[in-house]
């Protein structure tokens, strides 16, 4: 893989590489593909861990409701509220936006099968997970237990807060036992897809059927106050259409 130390390789400008470019990516032919019952047993638990409101959708709302379906139990961990999203938005003061972003959040993961107790929120502040990631390591490494499938973004995802989440996510696992596996969110964007950029190897592949697709898609739709516009600044919204047809795929990505 090239250098991402720095950072400096994975800056979120424009409208990135396309879901089309991405056709080209080696990860869809060498990737193994598993089923959610493959991937994990229904007496474990998924465990996926969202810097912000929105990102457990994006990143495996169709594992989300493939393991309901198979009776696997699930919890979501909100690391923020996601209030940092519209910077001087009058429409979009930040209490009121966390408060909108938690109800979203909970209307998408009825959709996918999951209830309000099934989610549990950290508070920590929305753009300083990074400051905040050791705390993350202990509250997550108290939440953890040995035979969970832990999902959280990948760590170079190119957003500060889904890095360090990665990071912390990784670290909480290994102390625990768990397994942990990361899915590109931003990545999808800054990545080149005719680069190592975004590694093709130890790739898995989650197919989703009809029901589970849907689901996602109709989950993503929750997030209206990412999906739209903000007229009081001016600003595009957060989530443009060309970002949701890289983020909505009927197949979901992971990466060890």
């Amino acid at each position: 893989m090239s250098d991402l130390a720095t950072g400096a390789d994975r800056q979120i400008r424009g409208e990135g590489s396309s879901d089309q470019d991405w056709l080209r990516w080696s990860g869809w032919q060498i990737g193994i593909e598993r089923s959610a019952a493959q991937l994990i047993a229904p007496s474990q638990r998924l465990v996926v861990i969202a810097p912000h409101p929105d990102d457990e959708v994006l990143a495996a709302g169709g594992l989300i409701q493939l393991a309901v379906r198979q009776r696997t139990p699930v919890l979501v961990i909100g690391v923020t509220g996601g209030g940092a999203s519209h910077p001087g938005s009058r429409r979009w003061p930040a209490d009121r936006l966390v408060a909108t972003r938690q109800r979203e959040r909970l209307q998408a993961l009825q959709i996918l099968g999951l209830a309000r107790t099934d989610v549990v929120d950290l508070d920590l502040p929305d753009g300083g997970v990074s400051a905040a990631e050791g705390l993350l390591v202990d509250q997550l490494t108290g939440l953890l237990r040995p035979s969970d499938l832990v999902i959280s973004p990948w760590r170079y995802d190119g957003h500060p807060d889904h890095e360090s989440t990665a990071v912390a996510a990784g670290q909480a696992a290994g102390t625990c036992g768990a397994r942990h596996l990361q899915a590109p969110i931003w990545g999808w964007h800054w990545a080149d897809p005719d680069t190592d950029q975004l590694p093709a190897t130890g790739v898995t592949l989650i197919q989703l059927d009809g029901p589970a697709h849907t689901a996602k898609r109709q989950a993503i739709d929750c997030f209206a106050s990412q999906l739209q516009p903000d007229p009081s600044t001016g600003a595009a919204a957060i989530l443009p259409d060309w970002a949701i047809r890289r983020l909505s795929r009927p197949v979901e990505v992971l990466l060890a």
